[in-house]
């Protein structure tokens, strides 16, 4: 004959207690805590400092081209001081203390190829030559150049039309590299979707 169990039910605050219990427990050793004495948080990379922890220095300009001066592949790099009393790691993966003065990562800034073509000169060329042909032979496109001259710029139109091309930037030169345009001036800046700035919008909507 079996014996009967002596146990006696739990009550429910108890047991809510006990779960409670438990639950703080988990978080306390797995949490930031817990990691702050198992030796503490993994040091911050300084790439990923935020805005204000960091100034990085302006570009600089190459006069010839009005492009940063150590541009690849339409990116280049600026250096980046953390501020002084921020600890992060460097973009050699070394742990420092910095005061304000050392460079902490290089940030990329995106940047252009060019080729020799003017935009004050494409425009200007289409301005007062445009009826001759002269701003499609400057941007490399002889056939069409030929074209406008004979027709007179197709009676006046097609002069009207390039001009326009030009001035938005639609037409560019026909190796597909940019104008030459002041670094700091006014510049057409086409917006594209990408994956990148996709998953972006997703998560600031």
């Amino acid at each position: 004959m079996a014996a009967a169990c002596p146990c006696r039910p739990i009550a429910p605050d108890t047991a809510a207690a006990r779960l409670l219990g438990a639950l703080w427990f988990v978080s306390v050793t797995t949490g930031p805590w817990g990691a702050a004495a198992g030796g503490g948080e993994e040091t911050l990379k300084c790439e990923d400092l935020k805005v204000g922890q960091y100034i990085c220095k302006d570009p600089k300009i190459n006069d010839a081209t009005q492009e940063p001066v150590n541009c690849t592949n339409y990116t280049a790099y600026v250096q980046c001081f953390p501020a002084p009393n921020i600890t992060c790691k460097d973009f050699g993966g070394n742990e420092t203390h910095f005061t304000g003065n050392e460079v902490g990562f290089l940030k990329p800034v995106s940047c252009r190829n060019v080729n020799g073509y003017s935009y004050k000169v494409a425009v200007a060329l289409s301005l007062f030559l445009g009826w001759l042909g002269a701003d499609r032979f400057y941007l490399g496109y002889p056939a069409l150049g030929l074209l406008k001259f004979c027709t007179v710029g197709f009676c006046g139109i097609g002069s009207l039309i390039d001009f326009i091309l030009i001035s938005m930037q639609i037409v560019g030169p026909s190796d597909g590299s940019s104008y030459i345009i002041d670094y700091y001036g006014t510049r057409l800046t086409r917006l594209s979707i990408t994956n990148e700035t996709f998953r972006k919008t997703q998560l600031y909507p």
